[in-house]
């Protein structure tokens, strides 16, 4: 399954350290409503047997909104449930290998922060890479910054779509136009506003100007 560069346009990435009082599964649905054009589920506190039956909930809702699903690093839930794909960073299974666990239709994505990263990857059979951090970024502790000239040269390098990730907000998100990258990944952007749905919309209507 190839992955469509207009999917990738609003790239979710779930986490749940803003529920407060709400479901992720409410979160996600309120981030398709506004727009999210693709979603990975991205679990690093829940056990197997909790993250399966979210990872089931949230697929069925992607699918409803007729959004591609995939899930990060967690190979063998991916596999179970039959998502869309998996996305994997460079400390986590090779794409070729995650290829021969998945199959040749599942989208597989992989984390990038040199050339030599996402040339390897785009030949190991990677479907898109996330490439990042392109501002600093408090949802992951050991984000490595990654220049502006870095994401140019990534983009000219590969042929597989590329999104930009780490830190992006709908303030700064114009400062990525004309880097060559067909979307946006974003995780507080998006799940730690008040108004989800609002706030994914907002944020889609700007990367299609960035994008335009």
């Amino acid at each position: 399954m190839n992955c469509d560069r207009k999917d990738l346009v609003l790239y979710a990435v779930t986490d749940r350290s803003w529920l407060g009082d709400k479901t992720l599964y409410s979160q996600v649905e309120s981030a398709l409503r506004g727009g999210a054009t693709f979603v990975q589920l991205r679990e690093k506190e829940l056990d197997d047997a909790d993250f399966l039956e979210e990872a089931k909930e949230i697929q069925k809702l992607c699918r409803e909104y007729k959004v591609p699903f995939v899930i990060n690093d967690n190979v063998e839930i991916a596999a179970e449930i039959g998502a869309d794909g998996v996305h994997v960073g460079q400390s986590d299974m090779e794409a070729g290998d995650v290829r021969r666990k998945l199959g040749p239709e599942k989208i597989i994505g992989v984390s990038a922060q040199t050339v030599e990263q996402a040339l390897r990857a785009q030949e190991q059979g990677a479907d898109y890479l996330g490439v990042g951090a392109v501002f600093p970024t408090g949802s992951k502790a050991d984000a490595v910054e990654v220049s502006r000239e870095t994401l140019k040269e990534i983009c000219r390098a590969v042929d597989i779509p590329v999104i930009a990730i780490g830190g992006i907000s709908r303030e700064n998100v114009m400062e990525l136009r004309g880097s060559g990258i067909c979307g946006i990944a974003v995780i507080s952007a998006i799940f730690a506003q008040k108004d989800i749905e609002a706030a994914a919309g907002e944020l889609k209507k700007r990367v299609e100007e960035m994008l335009a």
